[in-house]
């Protein structure tokens, strides 16, 4: 009898460690610096001394260290996280690699962030989420422009708590001037910075000095150990205190008698009978309930996974913010913003993307590039483009508003990835800095007479024909073709042609990528605003690049715009240059020109791909027939 009482015994005492070891707090922090400061050390080091290193998993360490380590015969810490071939190769960190550890007082997941420049996208991607950042800085070469760079986005982030670990020590025979001078001068960057918490502690990763005690090698420091004040700093949390913030995930409906919102809470607490707003809608109601994964809960806080039923049916769904009704967050569609460049292709104003706040995605651009900032300098820098690792100040405007705070105030809400419209790839990574007024104040007027009124009154569908490829292809002569036989049948039309609006409208764009890019936002816009005037627009423009011609698109109405793709190649475009353009290009006296020293980006699905060496009447009647004038496109002729 005493053995049976004993398991159930047992399984108490095992359940309530379970929910001890759950209860201990999470910390989330990065290690960053530049090459061989021995980030990669420094945390195989305190996996190891927390025995968080499996038996199987030291006998391949050990085996590793004498093929690929760097110490001899002894264990080379490093390689615990240098998991890429690549990286133990060249001896480096390339990706993020992250890794769990515990102790009896914290758990915590580390980031060990890459030290070389051309890695600081994936060191922003590990510094997205962490509470803290280690940075290291190698005690023989002091303050670099990486550990500058590192600690800018760090600071950029978000990110209030650093520990300056001057490492390696050992080899500067454990010198306390080194060490204070080093300290001091991190101190002023970070003031500089706007970081507020900074611990400097001397250290030897390899040799475990200052790690998870205070070494005798170091009297003079009085300080703690590593480990010492990661299970004490109070970082992170702050969310907890602000007004109630849960970005909606997904819509919940098992069955048609229950409809529950399932998110994460950002910001604040929630509990039944709480009132919420939803946003950017501005609906209101109460919760009904709230549902963990164990069913009701009286409460939950920032952090945890919900659903949520409200006592109203109203219209919620993903991408919306239920928030306190008392103190909602803004809701804007402009905003300034710093934005992190992560792209191959370099960022350019007007160019379309998606851009992704807690679980919203919506079609934006950045407006304007206020300056860009040297990163190892924190100067401001003038820049018409961003490129690879590069840093500006941005205006984000937004297709549809959306809830937001600063981001200093709220991650969840105040950071944003911009993502390529056409490989989906991540670019870029930003923060949110506040709500540009206009944004608040610039509404849609309602008009009595709407473009249908106007298209009916013309006999006509309203219509936008683009034309594009190389200079020289025969665009305009086309455009011109089409738009007389149009007006001679009666239709309403206007032709948009690439040099005569650059003597106008576009003459302060030059040919530079970022100013061809807002040369079609100017025409796309100036030609929705003629359509809505309901005519049929005849734009004859290169447009070389395909991002551009899909913003074009995307400004009107399915079936309202045809792409035409006319075709040429290019030394029959140069055989017609009159101007001798291509000529001059050749010799280098005609920067950025399209299909010699600017690429040209055919179309992939145009609505009609001409071949331009037909003759002009017969490409006139392939563009009238893609008008489709009597059949299906509803086009009938004027009375």
């Amino acid at each position: 009898m005493g053995a049976d009482a004993t398991a159930p015994e047992a399984a108490g005492g095992l359940a309530a460690r379970l929910r001890q070891h759950e209860a201990r707090p999470l910390l989330r922090l990065i290690t960053c610096g530049s090459v061989d400061d021995g980030k990669s050390t420094l945390i195989g080091r305190l996996l190891y001394e927390t025995g968080r290193v499996p038996e199987d998993q030291l006998a391949a360490l050990r085996a590793d260290s004498r093929r690929h380590g760097t110490q001899g015969g002894r264990i080379d810490y490093a390689l615990l996280l240098d998991g890429l071939s690549a990286e133990r190769e060249q001896g480096i960190t390339i990706d993020v690699a992250y890794r769990y550890f515990d102790t009896e007082r914290r758990k915590f997941i580390v980031a060990d962030c890459p030290g070389h420049e051309q890695y600081t996208r994936n060191m922003a991607t590990g510094a997205s989420t962490a509470d803290l950042a280690v940075v290291l800085v190698d005690a023989r070469k002091g303050l670099l422009p990486q550990t500058r760079r590192h600690s800018y986005i760090v600071s950029l982030l978000g990110i209030g708590h650093v520990v300056l670990a001057v490492n390696k020590m050992d080899l500067v025979g454990y010198d306390q001037a080194t060490f204070e001078a080093i300290a001091t001068g991190y101190r002023a960057l970070a003031a500089q910075l706007g970081i507020p918490h900074v611990q400097a502690i001397p250290l030897s990763a390899l040799e475990g000095d200052n790690l998870l005690a205070r070494s005798p090698n170091t009297p003079w420091y009085d300080g703690p150990a590593l480990l010492e004040h990661l299970e004490s700093v109070e970082a992170g949390g702050a969310a907890d205190a602000g007004p109630r913030r849960l970005p909606v995930q997904g819509v919940n409906r098992p069955h048609q008698d229950f409809r529950g919102f399932a998110g994460t809470i950002a910001a604040g607490s929630v509990a039944p009978g709480d009132e919420v707003v939803v946003l950017p809608s501005g609906r209101r109601s109460r919760v009904a309930a709230v549902l963990g994964p164990d069913g009701p809960l009286p409460r939950a806080r920032a952090g945890q996974a919900v659903t949520l039923t409200l006592a109203d049916e109203i219209d919620v769904g993903r991408g919306d913010a239920l928030a306190a009704a008392g103190d909602p967050p803004q809701v804007a569609d402009q905003f300034a913003a710093h934005v992190l460049w992560m792209g191959e292709a370099p960022l350019l104003p007007g160019r379309p993307y998606w851009l992704k706040i807690g679980t919203r995605t919506v079609a934006a651009s950045i407006s304007e590039i206020k300056h860009r900032v040297d990163v190892d300098t924190q100067e401001r820098l003038a820049a018409k483009r961003l490129e690879l690792n590069e840093v500006g100040y941005c205006n984000l405007a937004l297709e549809a508003p959306v809830a937001f705070a600063p981001y200093r105030e709220n991650r969840t809400l105040g950071g944003f990835i911009l993502i390529d419209r056409q490989s989906h790839d991540t670019v870029g990574a930003g923060t949110l800095d506040f709500a540009l007024r206009r944004a608040s104040n610039v509404h849609w007027q309602h008009l009595d007479v709407d473009r249908a009124a106007r298209a009916r009154l013309k006999g006509q569908v309203p219509k936008v024909v683009w034309f594009t490829g190389l200079s020289g292809a025969g665009k305009s002569t086309l455009a011109n073709l089409v738009d007389r036989r149009l007006h001679a049948m009666g239709y309403h039309t206007f032709v948009l042609d690439g040099d005569n609006v650059r003597h106008g409208l576009n003459r302060d764009l030059g040919f530079t990528d970022e100013d061809r890019v807002e040369n079609i936002r100017r025409v796309a816009e100036v030609a929705r605003l003629m359509t809505d005037a309901g005519l049929i627009v005849l734009v004859s423009f290169i447009s070389p690049f395909r991002a551009e011609r899909r913003m074009a698109r995307e400004r009107f109405a399915p079936g309202e715009f045809i792409e035409v793709f006319v075709d040429v190649p290019l030394e029959v475009a140069e055989a017609r240059d009159a101007k001798g353009l291509y000529r001059k290009a050749r010799a280098g006296l005609i920067p950025n020109f399209t299909g010699i020293s600017s690429p040209y980006e055919p179309p992939e699905r145009p609505e009609l791909h001409l071949d331009a060496t037909a003759p002009p009447e017969a490409l006139v009647e392939q563009v009238l027939a893609a008008l489709d004038l009597d059949g299906h496109g509803g086009v009938t002729p004027p009375a």
